[in-house]
């Protein structure tokens, strides 16, 4: 019997990036999965999801709100686990607040109204960012390591621009006191950069950056990335629901790599790509760091090599027809 036999979990924003992997990893261990989407009738949003091994047999479709309240109660119920990914991802909005702050914040606290309203809910699992993690003010050098007990700095967000950033600061920040208020047991993750696979047929807010470069049409690239395998993201997920001890917060980083490695890598996986032969970089926070890979290891995660990541993401979008190289 699958590991996951019986046990019905829910996923938020299942259309997305990291929660397709994340379905579909469930779906494989033997989850039944409930996911939400915006609209179950639009096949753009659904097709790839029900195209899942076992998605006929146990997935069930959901039409969900972030804003408005009351919305999951009908995803959560009955559900052991909850993963909370879905939230606006726009590196730019002409309004933060109602683009991104206000989705972020509300839909977050719609969520878990839903799960204490119901006795079935073991854990919530949300998916953060590491973005709300590093940008505390304090300064990112080659011998700073990062880790969970960081949090970023609204005014300093703020002050940034980096809107983004700030709703989901200020969405885990609400989270953590909505938990405790109201009794739910809640762990957060924090994945860095995210990449790999794609498996819906749009490309996400995460890969544009990565297309971008390979094509050739980045001329200033803020590139100290924090990489990390979106099949090693949703693997975590799994992992720090499943596991009884743990707890709180979770970074998410392979490995950080600066514009140079980057460059050197892709040359050595694809000889005949054409990028920058250095980055010319006025990013204010594109310096070099490290971020601590232990508690996330001691959830008994194991990191795909940023070699496999990003070969997997060059031959996915290559795939796709995103480019032709």
């Amino acid at each position: 019997m699958s590991v996951g036999a019986e046990k019905v979990v829910c996923v938020t924003g299942a259309s997305g990036y990291i929660a397709l992997w994340l379905v579909k990893l469930l779906l494989q261990r033997g989850y039944t999965v409930n996911a939400s989407v915006r609209d179950p009738n639009d096949p753009k949003k659904t097709e790839h999801l029900l195209m899942l091994d076992g998605a006929k047999e146990r997935l069930h479709l959901f039409k969900a709100d972030l804003l408005e309240e009351g919305s999951f109660d009908s995803l959560v119920d009955g559900c052991e686990g909850v993963f909370h990914t879905a939230t606006p991802v726009y590196l730019r909005a002409k309004d933060p607040q109602a683009e991104l702050i206000e989705p972020a914040v509300k839909g977050t606290l719609n969520v878990l109204r839903s799960c204490a309203k119901v006795s079935s809910v073991k854990r919530v699992v949300i998916t953060s960012s590491l973005g709300a993690v590093v940008y505390s003010g304090k300064p990112l050098t080659p011998d700073v390591l990062v880790d969970e007990t960081w949090f970023s700095d609204p005014a300093f967000c703020e002050e940034s621009k980096l809107w983004y950033t700030l709703s989901k600061t200020l969405a885990e920040k609400a989270a953590w006191e909505f938990s405790k208020e109201n009794g739910i047991d809640m762990v957060a993750m924090h994945p860095g950069w995210a990449s790999g696979s794609l498996l819906q047929p749009t490309i996400n807010s995460s890969l544009k950056p990565f297309l971008k470069i390979v094509k050739g049409g980045a001329k200033r690239i803020p590139f100290i990335s924090p990489w990390v395998d979106v099949r090693d993201v949703a693997n975590a997920h799994i992992l720090a629901f499943k596991n009884p001890l743990a707890s709180g917060r979770y970074c998410l980083v392979g490995r950080v790599l600066q514009f140079s490695e980057f460059v050197k890598l892709m040359r050595e996986l694809f000889p005949n790509i054409k990028l920058f032969e250095k980055c010319e970089d006025d990013h204010p926070f594109a310096s070099s760091y490290m971020v601590s890979r232990e508690r996330a290891e001691s959830l008994g995660l194991k990191y795909n090599p940023v070699e496999v990541t990003l070969k997997d993401t060059f031959e996915s979008l290559r795939a796709s027809n995103f480019f032709n190289i």
